[in-house]
């Protein structure tokens, strides 16, 4: 009966876990190119009071066995993209594929999100393309964007290079820099840090410059992409994480009553 009640807290404890996951994915609903995550479990340590076993003295086809609960082992990050909603900005940028954008955080490190809403940033150097806490936004080859004149004059083309165009002459010419998008083997790995911003490491592998791949991806100008989170999904699953921690507790209930019977018992 002890054992039992350990195993359905371990229950409840993993329930609120689903819960807390469901409910960061609701209260992002509306965040930028968020992408909503699903908790994942995996049972506990099993005790093994008979094996199975076939032999000339007889046989025994199945284990008897009992398990001690369950615990939560990862979150897993669904990257399917969001929705590209008309912004009319020419600085909001949205990818189509899988790819990243790059940006140099306050610590001097690289950071990478699929958030696309950009600002033009006045530093000593000029007009910088930064994120909306200043972050500058990196290049093809990890540098600032720095833009010269007026920003009505650039336009960033669906490969993500920019081009400036000549007001006199009215021709697009190339500046030699592209946004900077990236790609990695393993995206599940990315380790998000707030702020849209999610840091690699070895489990993603190094990533993988934009234009270098088969399948690059395409910058899209003028629009933001949504978060991928589907109300209804999430909310289906936040009902069922209730119930089964209900039931957890009702288990805890019974084996207390169960072992209050037990201690009742008078010879």
């Amino acid at each position: 009966m002890m054992r039992s009640m350990w195993t359905a807290a371990s229950g409840m404890k993993a329930m609120q876990f689903s819960i807390d996951t469901i409910s960061n994915n609701l209260a992002n609903v509306s965040t930028t190119a968020y992408k909503k995550e699903k908790a994942e479990f995996e049972d506990l340590l099993y005790v093994t009071m008979q094996n199975a076993y076939s032999g000339t003295d007889g046989q025994r086809p199945v284990n008897l066995q009992v398990g001690h609960g369950v615990v939560a082992r990862a979150t897993s990050r669904d990257f399917t993209a969001g929705n590209l909603e008309q912004t009319g900005n020419k600085l909001d940028l949205a990818i189509q594929g899988d790819g990243f954008f790059a940006v140099r955080g306050a610590d001097g490190n690289v950071y990478y999100t699929r958030d696309g809403s950009f600002k033009v940033s006045m530093t000593e150097y000029g007009k910088m393309l930064a994120t909306s806490k200043g972050y500058p936004v990196l290049d093809q080859d990890g540098f600032e964007i720095f833009f010269d004149g007026d920003m009505e004059d650039y336009e960033i083309q669906p490969s993500g290079e920019i081009m400036y165009r000549d007001p006199e002459t009215d021709v697009l010419i190339p500046t030699g820099q592209y946004i900077g998008i990236f790609k990695f083997d393993n995206p599940m790995g990315l380790e998000a840090v707030g702020g849209n911003l999610y840091r690699s490491n070895s489990a993603t592998g190094e990533p993988i410059l934009n234009m270098d791949t088969d399948n690059p991806s395409i910058v899209r100008s003028g629009f933001l992409e949504s978060s991928n989170v589907q109300i209804v999904e999430e909310m289906v699953k936040l009902i069922t994480a209730q119930r089964a921690y209900e039931l957890n507790s009702k288990a805890i209930i019974t084996s207390d009553e169960m072992l209050q019977a037990a201690n009742n018992l008078r010879r």
